[in-house]
């Protein structure tokens, strides 16, 4: 195994190895250090119940534990079972949502607890190829449901993990690829408990992940699996798992109208698809500010002829693609306009709950200060 032009070009050779797992697994291991190391008083993990572990792995999904910690308590005490939630207002939904992102997440959240109300009765299925069928539910979260829910098999394979088992076995190829994923699963199902334990091994697997086996710094000398870790021996930790390199993530630009009248705005919902799917947003014209393209915009859609507006300082957000850079313009409207039915007036004084993207969020919470009230 060698090292080429070190942290440009990573070629590890066949002997590594790809095709099958090998030495035992590391469940017996992993079991004794989380009796003594693991976490046990996070939040989901108290009065354990299928919805409890359901929520919090699908806020866990590229978000970090102490960004979830708030967000799971705030949501579990305004929708405490499946069947509140499932009653809910998609809105009201997203307004509880609000600053965690990736809010797709949520509205698939939504529709999968209609269904687990209708279709199951308000039981959750304890059996990963049905939970798989259901909206946002993918191989690993149905996997860490059955296991850490009902302690039944359960494979998962959460970035944590994939650290894990690339260094273990000193994977070679970069985990997006095919043919790592495939390893990578076998990997995971390999070194499972077979009879028992199997919620105290997935949270087990998980917790070195992230508080040993870190993606900068790993903490070795204590790390339980130091003794067969093939990339420790091998001096290998640092450059593992593979990257592939990053893109340049390019820029976009966006005209964003803030309409006011008082201390009401006009915010629009946004279509399903896309950036901030089903969010309320400001009125949005694609690209820089173009006099022309708005103000041809504000009449067609909202039947308002713009003669001033005030140009507001640049935002710039950045997603998981992209950068955006959001242009805002304020126009002061003389009297309330009936407005098209994906749109409403939004009353800083007496805001509706609803789900906001938290950049525009921000921006009415300035405005708000005006009249001296919090949103």
């Amino acid at each position: 195994m060698k090292i080429l032009e070190r942290g440009k070009n990573l070629q590890l050779s066949s002997t590594a190895p790809l095709e099958h797992p090998f030495g035992q697994p590391i469940y017996p291991v992993l079991l004794r250090w989380f009796s003594k190391k693991g976490r046990k008083n996070l939040p989901w993990q108290l009065n354990k119940t299928p919805y409890r572990v359901w929520i919090s792995e699908i806020m866990l999904q590229q978000t970090q534990v102490r960004t979830v910690h708030d967000y799971f308590l705030r949501f579990i005490a305004r929708f405490p079972t499946v069947q509140c939630l499932a009653n809910a207002h998609e809105d009201e939904v997203l307004h509880v949502w609000t600053g965690l992102g990736y809010y797709r997440r949520a509205r698939l959240l939504h529709k999968t607890a209609q269904l687990i109300a209708t279709e199951f009765k308000g039981e959750f299925p304890a059996d990963v190829d049905i939970l798989t069928t259901l909206p946002g539910i993918g191989r690993t979260t149905a996997g860490a449901i059955c296991s850490l829910a009902f302690d039944q098999p359960g494979v998962i394979l959460d970035g944590n993990v994939k650290r894990v088992l690339a260094r273990y076995y000193a994977l070679q190829n970069p985990t997006i690829e095919k043919i790592a994923q495939k390893q990578l699963w076998q990997w995971a199902a390999y070194n499972q408990p077979k009879k028992k334990n199997f919620a105290d091994y997935t949270q087990a697997l998980m917790d070195l992940g992230a508080l040993v086996c870190l993606p900068k710094n790993p903490k070795c000398l204590i790390c339980p699996l130091v003794q067969r870790c093939q990339a420790h021996h091998q001096n290998l930790t640092h450059l593992l798992p593979v990257k592939k390199p990053s893109a340049k993530l390019p820029t976009k630009s966006a005209t964003f109208l803030v309409f006011c009248h008082g201390s009401t705005v006009v915010l629009q919902k946004r279509e399903s698809q896309g950036i901030w799917g089903g969010l309320w947003s400001l009125p949005e014209v694609e690209g820089l500010p173009s006099e022309p393209k708005f103000t041809r915009f504000s009449q067609t859609t909202f039947n308002v002829k713009i003669k001033n507006y005030e140009k507001l300082p640049l935002i710039r957000h950045t997603f998981t693609h992209f950068h955006l850079e959001m242009h805002l313009l304020i126009i002061n409207l003389t009297k309330k306009k009936c407005l098209p039915a994906d749109a409403i007036w939004f009353d800083l004084k007496q805001p509706q709950k609803l789900g906001i993207p938290k950049p525009i969020l921000t921006l009415l919470k300035g405005l708000a200060e005006n009249y001296q009230v919090s949103i």
